[in-house]
């Protein structure tokens, strides 16, 4: 790769041969508006020498780099021109605020248009019952054109320029985005981008045997090349389909498909599949997205002899996208979906690449921490594995649309006494409900019939306890399924970083099991996670205020009113503490004068903390006296702290 002088060199050289050319070619257009065409070039010449260096590293050796580079550029500059007027304005902002997204006041969700609102339309309708909520933060599940039947929950995409139909179509899409953001709910989208479906134009094509279109992915016509990259690869979805590769009969070839026959891999060692996805990404942004959620960033880039995940290229393709974003689209922020070992997730973290990331580390743990009791674990991956670079933050949640998996470090589990091998096991046991004693109403997820690996899926409530306690009928069990799910509300609105809530379980919907009787969800259990909304039972059940649903509504509401008022949980700054009591997760929060301590009991128990502890926390909050801003209780530095079963207190000094 050139040093970094060179590239300083031939970045000046490239763009003083194609700045001219750029001016000419869009003469008219950057004639009629001059300050925006400033605007363009003051944020292109910034950039230009990251971007040039990281296209140069992964398309240099390509014969017509240069003509990729020219037509992106100009794509770029339209893009740019043709950007909302009310977008531009929020480029500005974003620009003057950076860090907005790490207030305090951020709160979001999530969900599939059609299972919570019907609509673009019903989602439009359902703005009061998100302002309700206090969400500034929407993110709506693949929308765009896919497959009929099975299309991956969305995450096949036929085309990144037309909704599917039964949703609405792109104009309302933009609509909709603008009429939330004037609310102050940011919209949030996937980008789909390591494969498309095999009904994409560009699939289309390259079935039809046009050479061009063939090379934007990758097609075999023998088992010799799959079967040389098959011995390191590890497989996604083990019980659709065996192997990494589709044969295709149409073309009397195979086809790279490392999730689902349907979803093709794009072949990004093409400069063109770069530049084409570019120009999808910057469609999207102008429609009024804020955030893109990159979808399954570590398998973007294919290398022989290794698992083909998280190869160096993927993070340069991302870093290239965000150039592009920073010149063109200002004001759109990056969302890492990494579902990979907690230090490579990290990797795709930082300013210069996703902006915000799950954290699939916490998310698993928090579960860890409910079925052991213990907070052993929980506490010495946090340690380690929770801060951030500077100007970044994590995305909070407790589920997702996706299953759950232990992504844990196995090294970590071992430095605290755990078999990270036995445990997982435990841990797919429990959440299944085959655990002795468990609480958990999980079902399994792509169980490896060889390895014997499995996730979980499930709701919030239903793997909280909800969903047994209320067959039961057991009051006790039902009162501590709802103070678990409060419990973990607790920690993910105040850990640090932006609490992500899956729509329904807001009000602890449980699984929805009728997935199994369509032949299109059948054989993919993340449906049971995926319930329609019934919004007269919400009514229903929400207007008593003794029912399970209704006091987990009102209390995550209740938790989310108070986050937005505390300075303290502005950011992601988080400092583990020493609680002295295996049940109990601790940590402190500062900010504007303020430190918050954050004490959570795991167990069904009473715990407590001695007062001996107190006093190592007293020197540091600067206070003897503390007050419980979930209850209002106030606490003495002088006297043991007692937390009833699954309780979390948030005391300001």
């Amino acid at each position: 790769m050139a040093d970094a002088e060179t590239i300083h060199q031939q970045a000046a050289l490239s763009l003083q041969r194609l700045w001219p050319r750029l001016e000419a070619a869009l003469r008219d257009e950057a004639a009629s508006a001059p300050a925006d065409w400033r605007a363009f070039e003051t944020r292109l010449r910034r950039e230009w020498e990251r971007l040039f260096g990281l296209l140069l590293g992964l398309y240099g050796g390509h014969y017509d780099f240069f003509y990729h580079l020219e037509e992106l550029l100009t794509a770029m500059a339209r893009s740019w021109l043709a950007r909302p007027g009310w977008l531009k304005q929020l480029d500005a902002r974003r620009g003057a605020a950076p860090a907005w997204f790490e207030s305090e006041r951020m709160v979001g969700a999530m969900g599939y248009v059609d299972r919570f609102a019907g609509t673009l339309q019903g989602v439009r309708e359902r703005a009061p019952f998100f302002e309700q909520l206090g969400l500034t933060y929407l993110h709506l599940m693949p929308l765009f054109a896919s497959p009929a039947g099975q299309s991956d929950g969305g995450y096949a995409v036929s085309s990144y320029r037309r909704v599917e139909p039964k949703l609405g179509d792109v104009e309302e899409l933009a609509e909709l985005a603008k009429a939330f953001h004037e609310r102050g709910i940011s919209l949030t989208l996937d980008f789909v981008f390591n494969h498309t479906s095999d009904e994409h134009e560009w699939a289309r094509r390259a079935q039809a045997g046009d050479a061009e279109y063939e090379r934007f992915y990758y097609l075999f016509p023998d088992r010799t090349l799959p079967d040389a990259y098959e011995r390191t690869l590890r497989e996604i979805f083990p019980t659709v389909r065996r192997g990494s590769f589709t044969w295709r009969d149409d073309m009397r070839k195979w086809v790279w498909t490392t999730f689902n026959s349907f979803q093709w891999d794009l072949n990004y060692a093409n400069p063109a599949v770069f530049r084409a996805m570019a120009e999808e990404l910057l469609f999207i942004a102008n429609l009024g997205v804020e955030v893109l959620r990159l979808d399954a960033v570590a398998f973007i880039w294919k290398r022989m002899g290794t698992s083909c995940e998280n190869q160096p290229e993927a993070h340069q393709i991302i870093q290239a996208f965000n150039a592009i974003a920073r010149i063109a689209a200002p004001a759109l922020l990056f969302k890492s979906e990494a579902i990979v070992h907690p230090d490579e997730a990290l990797r795709y973290v930082s300013s210069q690449e996703c902006q915000i990331s799950y954290n699939p580390l916490l998310m698993a743990l928090l579960w860890e921490a409910l079925a052991t009791r213990e907070v052993k674990l929980l506490d010495h991956a946090m340690r380690r594995r929770f801060q951030l670079p500077a100007g970044t933050a994590w995305v909070n949640y407790l589920r997702s649309h996706d299953d759950i998996g232990w992504t844990f470090d196995d090294d970590d589990a071992r430095q605290v006494g755990i078999d990270p091998v036995g445990h997982r096991r435990f841990l797919n046991d429990f959440y299944s409900g085959r655990f002795p004693g468990s609480f958990a109403r999980g079902v399994p997820f792509q169980q490896n019939p060889e390895t014997g690996d499995a996730r979980i899926s499930g709701t919030l409530a239903s793997l909280a306890g909800l969903e047994q306690a209320t067959q039961s009928g057991d009051q006790r069990q039902i009162e501590l399924a709802v103070r678990r799910i409060l419990l973990l509300y607790g920690v993910i609105t105040s850990i640090g970083g932006i609490p992500l809530i899956y729509l329904g379980d807001e009000v602890g919907a449980l699984n929805d099991y009728g997935y199994a009787d369509d032949p299109d969800k059948a054989d993919d259990s993340r449906w049971v996670h995926r319930p329609r909304a019934d919004w007269d039972w919400r009514a229903r059940t929400l207007s008593d205020p003794s029912s399970p649903h209704s006091r987990i509504f009102d209390g995550l509401q209740r938790l989310l009113a108070l986050r937005t008022r505390e300075p303290a949980l502005c950011g992601s700054d988080t400092e583990f503490i020493t609680t002295g009591n295996p049940h109990v997760f601790g940590y402190a929060r500062r900010g504007s004068g303020q430190r918050l301590l954050v004490i959570a009991n795991f167990s069904e128990h009473p715990q407590e903390i001695g007062a001996d502890q107190w006093q190592q926390w007293r020197a540091q909050a600067r206070g003897d006296r503390f007050t419980d801003l979930l209850t209002g209780q106030a606490h003495s530095a002088e006297q043991a702290l007692r937390l009833d079963a699954y309780q979390c207190v948030w005391l300001l000094a």
